[in-house]
């Protein structure tokens, strides 16, 4: 049902005046699906010649099970998430996310260019990079493309770029050694909540170098730990040892899982 339900949803999506394509991301384009997974759909358009937002809330409310979805405007989730709906269709969650095409094509041109740029986004507490969306097109499964633009940006981007690779490996391998440090300082302090952030920047600074050596694309911190521990390289048991780390704020835990990562970490006073 959710195959031929996707491409149904991805037909009417296509046919909103101003949608140029649409494709499936997250875990079913992954092949990592979950019977209650929800279907992330990429709904691609133009800045100079957006869809049709009247059209899509009309269609949105007709395919929801509540006839109420209401999607939001461009822009109404944030910068990086930029806006969507979440609605439910035949029992099935289902989220339609809009991509700007002129600004996945800058995100493919800043990851073969490997430009690390972090960005603060709501629901993303580790952030957003700037090759974040074509992190995204080099996962998803194109649905339709009439006119072709993704899958030349797929093709131009050409897999994982051994400068992308190169830059975030060079920006993150010495950033657990920092966050450690402060983490002690948290914990020397009583500051718990300091503590726990540095904490988590410890586990994503580790989740991001071990993907990025293993060229396996990230594109959300959920379910990040349970991934790089997949990953040909990453430390034994990381994603059970990073979680006893992080619920009990083991510092000791962590300065041992960076040293394995990256070899013997600073002690700092």
């Amino acid at each position: 049902m959710s195959s031929d339900l996707i491409q149904t949803l991805a037909a009417r999506l296509a046919q909103v005046p101003g949608v140029e394509g649409v494709t499936l991301g997250g875990s079913r384009a992954r092949g990592q699906a979950q019977p209650d997974s929800d279907i992330d759909l990429g709904m691609y358009y133009r800045a100079e010649t957006p869809f049709d937002l009247v059209a899509l809330s009309a269609l949105c409310r007709e395919l929801d099970d509540s006839g109420n979805a209401e999607p939001t405007p461009t822009g109404g989730w944030g910068l990086w998430v930029d806006g969507g709906i979440n609605l439910t269709t035949q029992g099935q969650r289902v989220d339609f996310i809009y991509r700007e095409l002129g600004r996945v094509d800058k995100s493919v041109q800043d990851a073969l260019a490997g430009k690390i740029k972090l960005h603060a986004q709501t629901l993303h507490p580790h952030g957003i990079h700037s090759h974040h969306y074509a992190a995204e097109l080099a996962l998803g499964q194109i649905l339709v493309d009439e006119s072709g633009v993704l899958a030349a940006l797929k093709a131009r981007l050409g897999g994982y770029p051994t400068t992308l690779k190169a830059a975030l490996i060079a920006h993150y391998d010495w950033q657990p050694d920092f966050w450690l440090y402060s983490v002690a300082k948290g914990h020397k302090r009583g500051d718990v909540h300091y503590a726990q952030g540095c904490a988590y920047q410890v586990v994503m600074a580790m989740v991001q170098v071990i993907c990025a050596r293993g060229e396996v694309w990230l594109t959300n911190e959920k379910g990040a730990v349970a991934l790089a521990s997949g990953v040909l390289g990453a430390p034994t048991d990381f994603e059970a040892r990073v979680n006893a780390a992080l619920t009990a704020l083991d510092t000791a835990a962590l300065q041992t899982l960076a040293s394995e990562l990256n070899g013997p970490v600073s002690r700092w006073p």
